[in-house]
């Protein structure tokens, strides 16, 4: 069903990559990878599963995250199996809300303040 005029309007403009439900409109994968292109590294499947969680976050959180220590521990939360903070940073060493989110096509929360990896 469509959700805005702009989905009424250009039906399938606006199309969900495969595997992203919770992807902001118009966002794709490509775009992802050209955002962190600068950071010198490519991401894979690891990093795609932080976005899909990032992404699903943002989507219950109506798009708007105002505590920044909320989606840390969501994520933290989300990926504690596979060692929480540390495999984060291990994926993203600028700071994992930073680079996901700009590999996921969301706006960092405010307060953010990525850490430089080098």
């Amino acid at each position: 069903m469509a959700e805005t005029m702009d989905d009424i309007l250009h039906p399938g403009l606006n199309a969900t990559p495969e595997g992203f439900p919770d992807a902001p409109s118009g966002w794709t994968p490509e775009e992802g990878k050209n955002a962190l292109r600068p950071d010198g590294w490519l991401p894979d499947a690891r990093h795609w599963e932080v976005v899909q969680a990032l992404q699903a976050y943002y989507a219950r959180n109506a798009q708007h995250v105002s505590n920044l220590r909320d989606l840390y521990d969501a994520l933290e939360e989300r990926f504690h199996h596979k060692g929480g903070r540390r495999y984060l940073y291990e994926l993203f060493p600028g700071d994992p809300v930073g680079q996901g989110c700009r590999l996921a096509g969301l706006s960092a929360p405010s307060g953010l303040r990525e850490s430089d990896p080098s």
